[in-house]
């Protein structure tokens, strides 16, 4: 029978032991590395005379995250499969992780049959998710429509006004670059303010950086 070679990458000792040792116990898996950080992961990577199929990856490590060492992976060894390991459930991290190449995505407290299973379906058919990953995706996935359906609403004098409004102009002086009264610039940013459910300028530059306005 053929057995699935894994690798381990955590800066918690106790973690990845108790990993390797939960893994080895079942005879389709074979653990043949573990290592506490990306950088150390990569370097015996480029020196093994076998690959692993799969690795499971810490996100947050010393010298090398998982981000970093997962988007390494993708580059250089597209073909080994990355399940993220996590103690958090922070959406950002899930989608850098995600675009990063990794394929899988769990919590650290999940079951050993979950972990099984994910090894099992991330090398046979490329992804697995669980029900939480999923509807994290789901949510993330409604926030980008609705802000683009948020963004198709703005003209493109406000677009305009909204790059200017990131300065530290004042509005009067906002109104001079754009070579309008500092009536209109006043509508601009009340038709703006209402468009996106902003209530002041502080808001309106945060919402600006977040989207690349500005």
């Amino acid at each position: 029978m053929k057995t699935i070679p894994i690798a381990v990458v955590d800066d918690h000792t106790l973690m990845s032991k108790a990993l390797e040792n939960m893994i080895v116990e079942n005879p389709q898996y074979r653990v043949i590395m573990n290592h506490p950080n990306g950088e150390d992961f990569i370097e015996a990577l480029e020196k093994a005379t076998e690959l692993p199929a799969v690795v499971l990856m810490d996100i947050n490590m010393p010298f090398k995250n998982g981000i970093e060492t997962t988007e390494w992976l993708s580059e250089h060894h597209p073909e080994i499969k990355v399940i993220a390991l996590t103690m958090e459930d922070d959406e950002k991290v899930l989608i850098k992780m995600l675009k990063a190449g990794a394929k899988g995505y769990l919590l650290k407290d999940m079951q050993p049959s979950v972990l099984f299973q994910a090894i099992d379906t991330v090398f046979e058919k490329g992804s697995f998710y669980t029900d939480f990953v999923a509807q994290k995706l789901l949510k993330v996935k409604a926030e980008d429509i609705k802000t683009a359906s948020l963004l198709s609403e703005l003209k493109g004098r406000e677009l305009d006004f909204i790059k200017w409004a990131c300065t530290e102009l004042t509005y009067k002086e906002i109104a001079d670059k754009m070579f309008v009264s500092p009536k209109t610039v006043d509508g601009y940013r009340d038709s703006v303010f209402i468009k996106l459910d902003i209530k002041n300028r502080v808001g309106l530059v945060l919402f600006a950086m977040k989207h690349g306005l500005c």
